[in-house]
């Protein structure tokens, strides 16, 4: 794998990489692979006689949505004049941000002079580090649409909640927004996750360059693994 040096952890990864390559459907098995493995450390050791934690919960890693689907949902958006779903499901595409990160964007981390920005910057509230991501100029359309349907530009979120109580969407009504999306495209929704909007672009990415450091740099992650 160019650019990879084995080691460690490293080498655990390389295996579930060459799992996924033999099933088929590697893209997605390498975008996951890394937080699969940490986020198997945090789960709690389980002791004979205890209920496992994940007794009667689906888990595993979501899948990224493929180019076809990202099409049709944004279609159905468009169709409908969803400008703030819109805005919302193409920026979450292009940052690829977590969710708790991209419901609390606020306007002037994409706006700059009355315009949005080619490319923006935030710190990760995971991390506290900065990480980079351009704008396409379609998600910049729908953006404008947005805050000039109900003049957003002077209001501190990019995507308030409508509810009084809270100054932004909360990530679980962001959790809920996104499975009526995959629900609109005809998927299995409950296979699919506000996770699927941060791993579609890099997915895509991958596939295309087979450059696995790049797409955890395009992630965020602070260290290889």
């Amino acid at each position: 794998m160019p650019g990879v040096k084995v080691c460690g952890e490293a080498e655990t990864f390389v295996r579930v990489v060459s799992s996924a390559h033999q099933l088929g459907g590697a893209a997605e098995g390498v975008v996951g692979a890394a937080e699969a493995t940490m986020d198997s450390k945090r789960q709690p050791s389980l002791r004979s006689g205890n209920v496992p934690w994940n007794k009667g919960r689906l888990t595993g890693q979501k899948r990224p949505l493929k180019p076809k689907d990202v099409w049709a949902i944004r279609v159905r958006l468009q169709l409908e004049h969803r400008n703030r779903d819109l805005a919302l499901f193409n920026l979450a595409i292009d940052s690829k941000l977590r969710g708790c990160e991209l419901v609390r964007l606020q306007v002037n981390d994409v706006c700059a002079g009355g315009r949005v920005r080619d490319r923006a910057m935030i710190i990760q509230k995971k991390t506290g580090r900065p990480v980079q991501f351009e704008i396409t100029e379609q998600t910049r359309a729908s953006i404008d649409d947005w805050l000039s349907s109900f003049a957003a530009r002077n209001r501190q979120y990019l995507f308030p909640s409508r509810f009084r109580a809270q100054p932004h969407l909360s990530t679980r009504q962001y959790a809920r927004i996104v499975h009526a999306w995959v629900a609109s495209a005809g998927l299995d929704s409950s296979a699919y996750g506000t996770h699927s909007m941060r791993r579609t672009k890099a997915a895509q990415i991958y596939k295309k360059t087979g450059n696995l450091r790049a797409v955890q740099l395009l992630l965020g992650h602070t260290h290889p693994v």
